[in-house]
């Protein structure tokens, strides 16, 4: 009978071990996802899904965080933007930013990774202490990303609502850059980036392990998230407050369309006289970027690490 034929096959074919199952979910996929990737690559792809989460549940906040810094407005002037735009806008501009932070995640673990252990391997025995060895590799890591500058430039220009009857889209805003400016335009707002990249990966990287260590023990896998959540979240905050008059002289430099390249020093003064020589007009909107950070960095930094596990 078909009942006893299905029985037999059963009986015949090997069925998953209940331990490689965890609510449903196979771990025997995610290991063999990982034994894929490689040990490099592992990094690279933690890296890059964690921050496509992250944009995906913070964009929103980031659009009002931008007008802020843009146009030095408080923040409910910023959602009311947001608003009269409609929510048809509340996720334009949102391409260049998931791919500009996915990859840029990527790079920023993938590229820490494999620098410090090819520097790890060369300064063997030369006496170089291992933090320095990391420091110099966390730099060069941060001093990669900036090669994709334009991403961030398209995302502003983007997000300024001056600019919505100009350009349409991501593909549209690179074509018209190119076209009309040359490839140099889509670098516009590199120094301040390439400033603001190197010290703050020094630093997180530098400081994300002694920072966990100061944290309650845990051993389940929900306080290990808890513990890489808080530790990335207070890391990115504090980063974000530190490096924030950059970001707006970043903003401000990108959101100009042609003309001459000015100065990061000459952005800062321009900036810093139009909001009155203010210090609290110049960190308008840092409270927010505070919390959007906190929020941003400690989803990246749980999503990494646990990725990180389950593909080991």
């Amino acid at each position: 009978m078909a009942v006893s034929t299905m029985d037999s096959e059963s009986s015949r074919t090997p069925q998953p071990a209940p331990a490689l199952t965890k609510g449903g979910y196979s771990l025997l996929s995610a290991r063999a996802l990982g034994a894929k990737l490689g040990t490099q690559g592992k990094h690279y792809f933690c890296g890059s899904f964690a921050a496509f989460t992250n944009i995906v549940v913070t964009f929103p906040i980031q659009k009002v965080l931008f007008r802020q810094q843009l146009h030095g407005v408080l923040a409910t002037e910023a959602v009311q933007q947001l608003q009269r735009d409609g929510l048809r806008n509340l996720y334009r501009g949102l391409l260049p930013p998931l791919l500009q932070k996915s990859t840029t995640v990527a790079i920023m673990f993938g590229l820490y990774e494999d620098f410090s252990r090819v520097l790890l391997d060369r300064a063997a025995g030369s006496g170089i202490p291992e933090l320095a060895t990391r420091s110099f590799a966390a730099a060069l890591a941060g001093t990669a990303e900036a090669i994709l500058t334009p991403f961030e430039r398209v995302q502003t220009l983007l997000q300024d609502h001056r600019h919505h009857g100009r350009f349409k889209n991501t593909v549209h805003t690179f074509r018209t850059l190119v076209t009309e400016h040359g490839v140099r335009e889509c670098y516009r707002g590199l120094v301040p980036i390439l400033i603001r990249n190197g010290p703050s990966n020094v630093l997180f990287f530098g400081l994300r392990g002694p920072i966990k260590e100061q944290l309650p023990e845990v051993n389940s896998r929900a306080g290990h998230m808890a513990s890489d959540f808080v530790c990335g979240g207070l890391l990115g905050a504090a980063l974000g407050i530190m490096f924030y008059p950059l970001n707006v002289v970043k903003s401000r430099a990108q959101s100009q369309v042609g003309g001459a390249f000015q100065p990061c020093k000459q952005v800062l003064l321009t900036v810093w006289r139009e909001r009155g020589g203010s210090v609290a007009m110049l960190f308008r909107g840092a409270t927010l970027n505070y919390h959007r950070s906190l929020l941003s960095w400690g989803i990246i930094n749980a999503t990494y690490e646990l990725l990180l596990k389950e593909l080991s």
